[in-house]
């Protein structure tokens, strides 16, 4: 690389780690995703979403002059079909939802068709850890949980209920008429106005292959029908493939609970064998955390001379394995290149979504073996390329082949190239919807009401998810992390699931003392009295679902509306770049809840489409999208939203904390 094409590492991002790490990458002439940022500009036309190449007239482009943006001259722009700028954005933003949608409901789908193969006893090596969660799981798809002999009532054994439940989730794909079971867990009045506005999705598969159809060239011509069909999909992602996921993993896996762990690139070690497992689908990660506990690969990593094992995550799937075993995170998103970097990794596990091919390449110039393991997700190049098929049904036995792999691999580490970042940081992290409710009161008391009481009363301000991805086009960590300080500054409690979280551990914003450092006076008393952080890890992105049950329970608690839309909350992601980020935040905007980005969608060429997704949606759906940059700036916006909704609540003016019965949170609701 030549000095001008590199990233400053300082200058793109803020965690020592990763500086340390790029210098390295750099003095050894080995490009990252950072240095390619700085080498291949961004395509205007294509970030505004004004080109269209769904057919072979095109690709048509229609970028917008100065003199429409002043309005001096009309807006005739069109393509060869006469597309108009809308028409195209419309159907470039609502392809990204079907993407979006498909990458995490298919998720949800090899989820379920693993919970099936368990329930029949055809993947023996998984099992149901969370009978609570299979229960009340149960209920949502209307499956009975007793069975009566005479005139006494029994449980219902757990295995005929996972059938049943197994059977009529996997269905939840392919169903084609009528309406998908999981939306009905929202609040009624949310359900109403989806209801109203025709948005209730039939099911998953349906939903995006309409999306497909409906953009083909000469098919859905109006960009507000569109950006409907839009919201209908996401809803079956948001509401449907991504909760169930999020479900029966809980229930194979265990719900998660708070615990600690350990976040960057120093979680690694000199003398044992590091696997990282990176991606978002924990069906693997999970054997690959058990089997490494194995008195039989334990003695195996001794014989290779290795002290044992470290398994440390990436992307989503580092949150999987942190929530539930305390499994070490080794980095996000941007990271990933940077592990190989170090010279210390036996093997780099993938499964689905967010693998970057240069792992290929990169692993090339170490001993590091990349092995690929979905038949959906294959490498084709690179001599340290394994692929090892992952099969459900063989679980664990596939797990120890990799396991082995690794093993076998710790002799041909090169002493020389090794050179592992001491930063590390603490976290607590695992706050399920269900983990929240006990920390608010306990076994027997457990409760959103605490929650609700101190947001009525102004200790809190209000909630915000801070959710999505790293960009290489934004600052590294310090948009999540700007962004996350200033409003748990103004005491809003903020919610954090996926890269966005490991930002937030990596600045110690994951433990209850960061609260006596960062938080607002009000927000700060909150976390010291129920001994939680100002910023909740929920989980992977998959798991943004659970912000939504959270959300539900607050409506449920009473006091703070009948909707979504009623509760002083917000959505925000900072750093998105995957499809998969507009998927969930179509499913927030319908669902009420209004969302910031920091990253614009490529509509901007489309100033109709503009005024569509950030004003009228609103009316629509109660929730509408919105865009800022700069994190402070954000921020202040977000705030300004809740304060609104706050307004309307009739609880904007500072009060004395009350212990309210349901009767006092009706009479707020009905003011």
């Amino acid at each position: 690389m030549s000095e001008e094409k590199k990233a400053v590492p300082e200058a793109v991002t803020t965690d020592q780690a990763t500086i340390k790490m790029l210098h390295i990458a750099q003095e050894r002439g080995q490009e990252t995703i950072f240095d390619r940022a700085v080498k291949m500009k961004q395509c205007n036309i294509g970030t505004e979403g004004i080109c269209c190449k769904i057919c072979s007239q095109g690709p048509c482009r229609l970028p917008m002059t100065k003199a429409i943006k002043e309005g001096t001259e009309p807006d005739n722009r069109m393509g060869l079909c006469g597309a108009t700028p809308e028409t195209i954005a419309a159907r470039n933003m609502v392809r990204m939802i079907a993407a979006g949608c498909s990458a995490h409901s298919d998720h949800g789908r090899g989820v379920a068709e693993t919970f099936r193969a368990m329930a029949y006893g055809e993947a023996k090596d998984y099992t149901i850890k969370d009978e609570i969660k299979l229960r009340e799981v149960a209920g949502y798809f209307g499956v009975e949980t007793t069975v009566k002999e005479g005139d006494e009532e029994f449980p219902r054994d757990k295995w005929e209920v996972a059938r049943e439940i197994a059977d009529i989730a996997l269905n939840q794909w392919g169903n084609q008429q009528g309406q998908m079971i999981y939306p009905g867990r929202a609040p009624q009045a949310t359900q109403d106005r989806w209801v109203k506005q025709g948005v209730w999705p039939r099911g998953i598969d349906r939903e995006v292959v309409e999306i497909m159809h409906r953009t083909h060239m000469g098919v859905d011509q109006d960009y507000r029908n569109l950006l409907k069909q839009g919201a209908r999909c996401s809803l079956g992602n948001g509401w449907g493939g991504s909760m169930m996921a999020t479900d029966l993993q809980d229930i194979m896996f265990g719900t998660p609970y708070p615990g600690t762990g350990n976040i960057n690139l120093g979680c690694l070690s000199h003398n044992k064998i590091n696997i990282i497992v990176h991606g978002h689908d924990p069906l693997l990660s999970e054997m690959i955390v058990a089997a490494v506990h194995t008195p039989d690969m334990i003695e195996y990593a001794k014989a290779q001379g290795a002290e044992g094992y470290i398994v440390a995550g990436m992307c989503c799937t580092a949150n999987e394995i942190l929530v539930r075993h305390g499994m070490p995170i080794a980095g996000d998103y941007l990271q990933q290149e940077l592990a190989v970097v170090t010279g210390a990794v036996e093997a780099m596990v993938v499964d689905v979504q967010c693998v970057m091919e240069n792992l290929a390449n990169i692993s090339e110039c170490y001993h590091t073996k990349f092995v690929t393991t979905m038949p959906i997700a294959k490498c084709a190049s690179g001599k340290n390329t394994v692929h090892i098929q992952f099969e459900e049904h063989h679980a664990m036995e596939k797990a120890k082949e990799i396991v082995k792999l690794a093993a076998d691999n710790f002799k041909n580490r090169d002493a020389g190239k090794v050179c592992i970042p001491s930063d590390t940081n603490k976290m607590v992290v695992g706050f399920s919807t269900e983990a929240i409710k006990y920390h608010l009161g306990g076994t027997f008391r457990g409760s959103f009401v605490p929650l609700n009481d101190n947001i009525i009363n102004g200790r809190i301000r209000g909630i915000v998810g801070v959710v999505g991805c790293n960009n290489a086009r934004v600052e590294h960590d310090e948009v999540h992390i700007a962004l996350i300080k200033e409003l748990i500054r103004n005491d809003v409690i903020v919610l954090t699931t996926g890269c966005s979280a490991m930002a937030c551990g990596k600045a110690g914003l994951l433990t209850p003392e960061a609260a006596a450092v960062y938080a607002g006076p009000g927000l700060a008393e909150v976390c010291e009295t129920v001994g939680i952080p100002p910023v909740l890890h929920m989980g992977s992105c998959v798991d943004n679902s659970r912000i939504l049950t959270a959300a539900t329970e607050v409506i449920k608690a009473g006091g703070l509306g009948k909707e979504l839309a009623d509760l002083p909350a917000a959505g925000a992601a900072p750093g998105w770049m995957s499809e998969k980020a507009v998927g969930i935040g179509q499913y927030f905007v319908t669902s009420g809840v209004y969302v910031m980005l920091g990253v614009p969608l490529p509509i901007y060429g489309a100033p109709k489409l503009v005024k569509h997704v950030e004003e009228e949606m609103e009316e629509l759906y109660g929730g509408k999208w919105d865009y800022e940059p700069d994190p402070i700036k954000s921020a202040h916006k977000l705030i300004a939203h809740l304060d609104k909704k706050r307004k309307a609540l009739g609880i904007d003016t500072a009060r004395e904390r009350v212990l309210m019965d349901m009767a006092d949170r009706q009479k707020i609701e009905a003011a």
